[in-house]
């Protein structure tokens, strides 16, 4: 996998346990890597899952499940975007399904999807377009460290450290 993934600048590559996760590795991304990580995929033979976000107090974590069919490896790539701007490059131009994709994650979180050909609402009515039935209020929102964990870290920069530091911390005092 990480050879599939070989000149995108990443912010944080895991290996995960499959049985636990559901895929083999978790690979954090900023947005603007985004497009050129799924050509990468799609040219060493990937397929797109889906594509979802999750609403976490750090803001929308919209998530690519990657798989290839000819060897059993799963890659999820992670992207954590604002919740005032919750704006990422559509990658419905590498992998045609995903405006499908895109435009469900689009009705049920408001997470626009830069470039995607036909961001109108799949599941919802077109009036209803300001509404967004997945997204949490601020009380029921939890942290992603409370939900996700890194995994087995190959290579993590401070920002994407800094959002699990806390419970790496709590871990160490209960040893």
């Amino acid at each position: 996998m990480l050879q599939a993934l070989e000149g995108i600048t990443t912010q944080c590559v895991a290996r995960q346990e499959k049985a636990t996760t559901g895929h083999d590795w978790s690979v954090f991304l900023a947005p603007g890597q985004l497009v050129k990580a799924a050509k990468q995929l799609y040219a060493a033979g990937y397929s797109l899952e889906d594509v979802l976000a999750l609403d976490f107090e750090e803001g929308f974590l919209v998530l690519y499940h990657f798989n290839r069919w000819d060897v059993d490896e799963r890659v999820t790539l992670r992207v954590l975007v604002g919740k005032d701007n919750p704006t990422v490059p559509s990658i419905a131009s590498v992998f045609d399904g995903a405006e499908w994709h895109e435009r469900e994650t689009r009705d049920f979180h408001g997470v626009v999807f830069e470039g995607n050909p036909n961001l109108v609402p799949l599941l919802l009515a077109a009036e209803d377009v300001d509404f967004h039935p997945l997204v949490k209020t601020a009380k029921v929102r939890k942290s992603i460290k409370d939900i996700l964990s890194l995994g087995e870290i190959v290579s993590c920069g401070r920002e994407i450290e800094a959002l699990f530091a806390e419970e790496e911390a709590e871990e160490a005092s209960d040893a």
